[in-house]
């Protein structure tokens, strides 16, 4: 006698074989018990989880020969032939390799006549996305009037490639993924049955393979079998599936948080001598902390996690010594390590770096902790804001036997010495040089002048000396390293003598001449005023800055030291 293999031998037979589709088994039967049953069923989902099952459990109830009934007897004739797949009236067609119109224009001539047996001609058709579209307007008519001895039951893996003409005519049910649970129940009843010695570890590795999928799960098994027999060994079910140990799993994160460096590159070792995919590893490490991330973010919310119950108290003690904070940074390193294995010739090198880098993870101090403390020492709040998580201190950590350093007694809080009144820009400059000559402002308006007439020429005086300005004579010098020889003959400086007329009057005299620079009786050009205003002010904010209380609190906070000081836009200190 041929082998059944386990998918096939325990497959579902009634609604309630059904696993983890609930929903549809009672919606299916409740229809039937009200005799409110349509004529055409859309079943959607992935692969494995009962819905060419469910369409034979309800093509039998509908056929019935004690029916129709909620759940069939599956021993009348009827029951017997739709199970075993020969039933004239009951048709399983693949979608897949039927997918022309001549192949549905041939349903449609079967469809008018009466069943030979049954109550109802059935047409299951699996994979029905894979019809042409040609083949789906043939069948739009029949399928919105078909005869009341006909039923249509379509089953999908890939629900939005029907067109939405067929879906509007269809009841659909979407069928979910099965919990790892339920796998891990079912399997313990199926190996039960068959005298299999087994552990609940390693059913929940099978079923962890499965994906959600019963029929993975149970081909997966079946495999286990074929190698172990009906005895199976842990260890000869990591080793025949190729997945990565949960206990090893478990032992990372452990060691990840008790920060051992040592222990992380061990594991790796090992899961190279395993010769385990590092990729898979580091998925696997990933569902992991993702587990540990729910536990601590949403509290003990078991149905978000699709672990056994022995791996779910596991995780509850590890997820109390690690904070929500610190998984994430965690989980960020594992999520970058994973995409760049893909990129990689060196995916140990990368997992070494990753496990290393979060044990070695620097706790952080809240940011609001930071804020407060800032706030008490500029002065806005009073009193003394204590930290809500400890400082990382960056020194030798204390040895074993050593006594713990005693905090210093909190001095009683100063208020902040009062800062002098910011100097306005430029005030400072001005103080330092001498007296400008009278004529200055009269200079400064006469660059002005021209910067409106002609720039170029504006901006040459702006590197000039104002020698001598008076209602009769313009006297200007320019500092060695200056091109000013254009101003000082032929057409720029008749030009240069036309705007001073227009702007002094007629009747003045210019003359331009070299100025060299370090006499305190020659006054300095525009850009040289303007460059000793930007470094005196610059100067004056830093050292308001050193000796600002809360500038000095926030550096020695964050042991950091000043490097740049840039005055705020719009400020008025």
């Amino acid at each position: 006698m041929s082998y059944l293999v386990l998918a096939r031998k325990w497959r579902p037979q009634t609604f309630a074989d059904l696993i983890g589709q609930e929903h549809v088994s009672q919606t299916l039967k409740n229809a039937i018990d009200g005799g409110r049953v349509a004529h055409a069923f859309l079943f959607t989902g992935a692969r494995g989880v009962g819905k060419t099952s469910s369409a034979r459990i309800l093509a039998k109830a509908l056929n019935c020969d004690a029916g129709p009934a909620a759940e069939p007897c599956n021993a009348c004739p009827t029951c017997k032939e739709i199970t075993d797949g020969n039933s004239v009236d009951v048709f399983e067609i693949d979608g897949a390799s039927n997918t022309g119109v001549d192949d549905i224009r041939e349903l449609r001539d079967t469809i008018k006549y009466l069943p030979s047996r049954s109550r109802f001609k059935i047409f299951i058709i699996d994979e029905v996305h894979m019809l042409s579209t040609n083949a789906f307007n043939a069948l739009l008519k029949t399928l919105e009037e078909p005869p009341p001895h006909v039923k249509f039951i379509f089953a999908t893996t890939e629900p939005h490639k029907v067109p939405v003409t067929i879906l509007s005519r269809c009841q659909r049910f979407d069928f979910k993924r099965i919990s790892l649970p339920m796998i891990v129940a079912r399997l313990r009843y199926i190996v039960d049955r068959e005298e299999i010695t087994i552990s609940d570890a390693s059913l929940a590795v099978v079923a962890r393979k499965g994906d959600g999928s019963m029929r993975d799960s149970l081909s997966t098994l079946d495999q286990v079998l074929a190698f172990c027999g009906a005895n199976v060994a842990d260890d000869d079910v990591v080793t025949l599936l190729g997945v990565v140990d949960r206990r090893l799993l478990h032992e990372t994160v452990s060691a990840v948080f008790a920060r051992d460096t040592v222990a992380v590159l061990d594991i790796v070792k090992r899961v190279d001598a395993y010769g385990a995919n590092m990729r898979n590893f580091c998925q696997e490490l990933i569902e992991c902390f993702r587990h540990l991330l729910i536990l601590q973010a949403a509290g003990d919310v078991s149905d978000l996690l699709d672990v056994s119950e022995g791996e779910l108290a596991e995780l509850r003690a590890q997820a109390k010594a690690v904070t929500l904070i610190d998984l994430q940074r965690q989980l960020t390193l594992l999520l970058k390590a994973e995409n760049d294995m893909a990129h990689s010739s060196f995916p140990r090198l990368i997992m070494e770096m990753a496990l290393i880098k979060m044990a070695t993870l620097v706790p952080v101090v809240p940011v609001d902790d930071l804020i407060a403390r800032l706030k008490v020492l500029e002065g806005k709040t009073g009193g003394v804001v204590a930290s809500s998580s400890p400082v990382w201190d960056s020194g030798p950590s204390r040895q074993a036997g050593q006594a713990p350093s005693v905090p210093k007694p909190q001095q009683p809080q100063q208020p902040p010495p009062k800062t002098p009144a910011p100097t306005p820009p430029g005030a400072a400059a001005d103080a330092a040089r001498p007296a400008r000559p009278a004529g200055e402002k009269d200079w400064e308006g006469f660059v002005d002048f021209v910067k409106g007439k002609k720039q170029r020429l504006a901006s040459q005086l702006n590197d000039a000396r104002p020698l001598m300005v008076s209602s009769t004579r313009l006297e200007i010098g320019f500092p060695s390293g200056v091109y000013w020889g254009n101003l000082s003959q032929g057409e720029g400086l008749d030009e240069l003598k036309n705007f001073a007329a227009a702007f002094f009057g007629e009747g003045i005299s210019v003359k331009v001449t070299a100025a060299s620079a370090g006499g305190g009786d020659v006054p300095l050009s525009l850009a040289e005023k303007k460059s000793l205003d930007i470094t005196t002010r610059q100067k004056q904010m830093r050292e308001e800055a050193e000796t600002h209380p809360v500038v000095s609190a926030a550096l020695e906070i964050f042991g950091g030291r000043l490097e740049e000081v840039e005055e705020l836009k719009g400020s008025d200190s």
